[in-house]
């Protein structure tokens, strides 16, 4: 599901690997990370829809974010 938005750059969605486009996302820390993804959040770039409209437990969402941050370091 993340890959969706998240391979092409939909709706503003960061990349993965992408170290420009994440680096002020993972500077908020994971904490502020965790809950866009699973809450949802709009912002400037874009949309972030809860859970990326998936039906993925919290932990499988935070575990997402963990790879994602993780390819952009």
């Amino acid at each position: 599901t993340c890959k969706a938005c998240h391979g092409a750059g939909i709706a503003g969605a960061p990349k993965l690997g992408d170290k420009a486009t994440w680096a002020a996302r993972i500077k908020q820390g994971s904490a502020t990370l965790y809950e866009h993804a699973i809450k949802g959040f709009q912002g400037n770039a874009g949309v972030m829809p809860a859970k990326g409209g998936a039906t993925a437990s919290d932990d499988e969402v935070k575990a997402a974010v963990n790879y994602m941050t993780a390819a952009a370091k």
